[in-house]
């Protein structure tokens, strides 16, 4: 399986890239970023751009893959709805357009988030925007779009949040996270499960689009 991976310099797609390079099912991995993700490994081709909307320069680097996982994002937090639209939905948009135009037969994984509206009229503005990212993504032409949707998610294999106030609080919470995971399974999982159920639903399928936390730990217990 050839993978195409945004979003490797954060928490959740540093994750995943470390799960695809340690599974044999997955050849190589072509990174797409606005920095470099420092991996240097034979799966590993890297493209460092500023523009997420507009890929006619790169067309030819695109084509050819069989799966996407698509962990780009930012948070909402001191962006006004117009702003994080933008980075959210419609930098998506853009990108998944694209993919499909290159890559008809390619399986989409979204990286979402526990509490996403999908029926975009709620209360909380990320949590529209991001249903109706999903909503989108959904209606494309892919052979399968997959939405996952983590709740708290324990970095592991050394992965470490970007932001510093977020990897203290995950520093502060790793020692608890046994007990998180026995309290509340269904909404905790880890950079690691994440990883590998993203593989798996990618090379495989799964019966449902919406995956949350729970769907997310079940799928990487029974990685074969």
């Amino acid at each position: 399986m050839k993978v195409i991976l945004f979003g490797a310099t954060g928490m959740v797609g540093s994750g995943v890239l470390k799960e695809c390079l340690a599974d044999a099912r997955v050849l190589s991995v072509l990174v797409v970023g606005r920095s470099t993700c420092g991996m240097t490994h034979p799966k590993v081709h890297e493209i460092i751009r500023a523009d997420f909307f507009d890929y006619a320069d790169i067309k030819a680097d695109l084509a050819g893959y069989d799966a996407c996982l698509f962990c780009l994002g930012v948070s909402a937090a001191r962006l006004n709805e117009k702003q994080y639209h933008r980075l959210t939905y419609e930098l998506t948009v853009a990108t998944a357009k694209a993919i499909v135009a290159l890559n008809p037969t390619l399986t989409f994984c979204y990286v979402s988030g526990a509490g996403t509206d999908s029926t975009e009229r709620g209360r909380f503005m990320w949590a529209r925007v991001k249903g109706k990212t999903e909503n989108h993504l959904l209606r494309l032409p892919f052979k399968a779009a997959f939405m996952f949707r983590p709740g708290f998610i324990q970095p592991l294999k050394g992965v470490r949040s970007k932001t510093k106030l977020y990897q203290a609080i995950y520093t502060l919470v790793g020692p608890l996270y046994p007990l998180l995971r026995r309290l509340a399974p269904k909404y905790v999982t880890t950079t690691e499960n994440v990883g590998r159920a993203m593989i798996r639903v990618a090379a495989s399928g799964y019966s449902k689009r919406i995956i949350e936390s729970h769907d997310i730990n079940e799928l990487a217990r029974d990685m074969p």
